[in-house]
């Protein structure tokens, strides 16, 4: 009995380390919530307290979002530099948003020189792990050929499996390529489909983009009332092609059918950009 409680005992000693590992893996993730409720009710000092032990002792999450305060100026002077070094932890630990926004910031030169090939090389590993924006702007950089070489059939590839996620940039731009055939084969019909898509998520290029498949009869019967709709809805906003694009429409219709068209149009936003 005396040697099986012995700490000399290969498996008592396991056990024991096995269960405070545990006790400190829960202590770790109660110290990091609690992080998050105060970062949440906007008390960035006791968020920054909760956290800063847990980056310094290589809790991936709480380094991410270190980095995103300072990143932000929140509870911390702004500080690009060190918003990059505590994404960059966090980043080579595996965490997909840190790689993202290292991405990001290697993009846009913050805390870093600007690095376009760097920047796809985070983007990349972000995207591989399944995130959305990461794997729109992967797709962005081949459609562009900045830091990778151009290539439609990559950026088409990309934009898809974030549009399938939901992203509406990338439901945009992948209806860009069906209508231009470029990575893919042309299809209107397709265009239509991934700018509805856009639309309904309030992307104003994309409701401009099937405002005028409405107006040209592309991919969908032309109909100057729902291309008058879309057209009118993104002109609200003062964009002035849709103010060219809703008065070249109007020149070819009735007075019912624009008051139909203004009729839709103040439904549509109503139902929130859906089934219009």
């Amino acid at each position: 009995m005396k040697k099986l409680l012995s700490c000399q005992n290969p498996l008592i000693v396991r056990l024991i380390l096995a269960l405070l590992l545990a006790g400190a893996g829960l202590n770790a993730n109660a110290d990091f919530k609690e992080g998050f409720a105060a970062y949440e009710r906007g008390d960035y000092a006791t968020a920054l307290r909760e956290w800063q032990p847990l980056a310094e002792q290589g809790h991936a999450k709480a380094q991410h979002n270190l980095g995103l305060m300072y990143h932000k100026g929140k509870g911390v002077p702004q500080d690009y530099k060190a918003a990059v070094q505590w994404f960059r932890r966090a980043a080579e630990l595996g965490d997909v948003r840190a790689q993202y926004n290292l991405g990001v910031m290697y993009r846009k030169g913050e805390g870093v020189p600007q690095d376009d090939k760097t920047a796809a090389q985070w983007y990349r590993r972000a995207a591989e792990q399944g995130e959305a924006a990461a794997q729109f702007y992967l797709g962005l950089m081949y459609d562009e050929g900045q830091g990778v070489p151009q290539d439609d059939k990559a950026a088409a590839q990309w934009y898809r499996r974030a549009a399938e996620q939901g992203d509406a940039h990338a439901q945009f731009s992948l209806g860009v390529m069906y209508r231009k055939g470029e990575g893919v084969l042309q299809d209107y019909k397709a265009a239509v489909q991934w700018y509805r898509r856009a639309a309904e998520q309030g992307n104003a290029a994309a409701q401009f983009s099937l405002g005028g498949m409405y107006a040209l009869g592309k991919g969908v019967p032309k109909d100057d009332v729902h291309a008058h709709m879309w057209a009118n809805i993104v002109a609200s906003g003062g964009d002035k092609n849709a103010v060219e694009l809703r008065n070249f429409v109007e020149e070819e219709m009735t007075p019912s059918q624009i008051a139909e068209a203004q009729k839709l149009a103040r439904e549509c936003v109503r139902k929130a950009y859906k089934d219009c």
